[in-house]
């Protein structure tokens, strides 16, 4: 059973290899550069900005993962979406969209937004399946993307 959880300092290592070995998968590395630097200060940037930081383990392995990080205005970012090849077609990724969309409603943010290569047809689907829905293309470090958004709403504390 998939434990989702927030991440830890000594998770690192493994989630800078879970990152590089889900983008290879799906042909969108774009080489590693300073454009993955947020994956090497993960407390600051997510969690201490007042976003957060999940991993998704499994008999002692980080085999998922994803991120919010507050862009303002109520709004956030979902960030570093990643399901390790070997464990897809389980519902590990629906379930850390999940946990970071009700952490999201938890600290007040009412729209969430993401981008996701055009060769990335399942990402695509599960978005899509949640409510997500496209609102542009752009190009992101060579790569065709497409934007999505989502309003959310609010629970917990006014």
């Amino acid at each position: 059973m998939l434990t989702i959880r927030r991440y830890r300092r000594k998770d690192h290592d493994a989630v800078w290899e879970l990152h590089n070995v889900a983008l290879y998968q799906v042909g969108a590395h774009a080489g590693n550069g300073p454009w993955d630097d947020d994956l090497h200060d993960i407390e600051r940037v997510y969690i201490e900005s007042g976003g957060e930081f999940l991993v998704g383990e499994l008999d002692g392995l980080i085999v998922a993962m994803g991120a919010i990080r507050p862009l303002g205005e109520g709004r956030a970012e979902v960030k570093r979406m990643r399901v390790h090849p070997g464990y897809q077609r389980r519902g590990f990724g629906q379930a850390i969209l999940t946990a970071l969309e009700e952490a999201a409603r938890r600290t007040g943010f009412r729209v969430l937004t993401l981008d996701t290569t055009v060769k990335q047809v399942p990402a695509q689907r599960l978005y899509e399946k949640n409510g997500f829905r496209p609102v542009r293309r752009t190009v992101l470090a060579g790569f065709e993307c497409i934007i999505y958004e989502k309003e959310i709403g609010r629970t917990g504390p006014a």
